[in-house]
């Protein structure tokens, strides 16, 4: 199995307060575990202030308003920059042939001069699983998964990217059970 460029989305049964209501968006998945970075957390701060933050002027104002996520436990004092196009930052995981995810302060200071990815959300933290883990919660009833729309991600406002993301499957939240079938 591998969900990379797939979406996690958090079944009710799911109570972890950290992932509950939550939609991941997975950047890799291997033999060894599997990462990704939840997109539909917002923190209560914007790239201006966070670019305010770490002393970067944002000449963006097309990005000046987007809520900077909370993109997991891991890491969390770490920011990682999702984005479209993929483009050649110092330190990125090519998730897809246009999908990136960086962590290098070059993209942000991209970002900062008026340039950089067309499309981007930028997360604090992430989230990670070991070898075997996602599958077991998986199994386990916790997750929905699903072939990622970069739609959903980039052109979604955040409070509407789990529901999005739900319609991809033709589901209605409120039509989901807590409890798992068993045939």
């Amino acid at each position: 199995m591998d969900l990379t460029h797939h979406f996690l989305i958090a079944m009710p049964n799911l109570a972890d307060p950290l992932f509950s209501g939550s939609l991941a968006f997975i950047c890799e998945h291997t033999e060894k575990g599997a990462m990704g970075v939840l997109v539909n957390k917002p923190l209560e701060l914007t790239l201006t202030q966070l670019f305010e933050q770490i002393d970067i002027e944002l000449h963006r104002p097309d990005v000046a308003g987007l809520q900077v996520c909370f993109g997991g436990p891991v890491q969390t004092d770490r920011g990682f920059v999702l984005h479209s196009p993929l483009g050649s930052w110092q330190s990125s995981l090519a998730v897809s042939d246009d999908i990136g995810l960086t962590t290098s302060k070059d993209i942000l200071q991209a970002v900062g001069d008026g340039h950089g990815p067309d499309k981007l959300i930028i997360t604090l933290g992430y989230a990670g699983w070991e070898a075997g883990q996602l599958e077991s919660e998986i199994v386990q009833n916790s997750w929905l998964t699903v072939k990622a729309d970069p739609a959903v991600i980039f052109d979604r406002p955040v409070e509407e990217r789990f529901d999005a993301a739900l319609a991809l499957l033709g589901v209605d939240y409120s039509m989901l059970s807590q409890e798992a079938g068993h045939a």
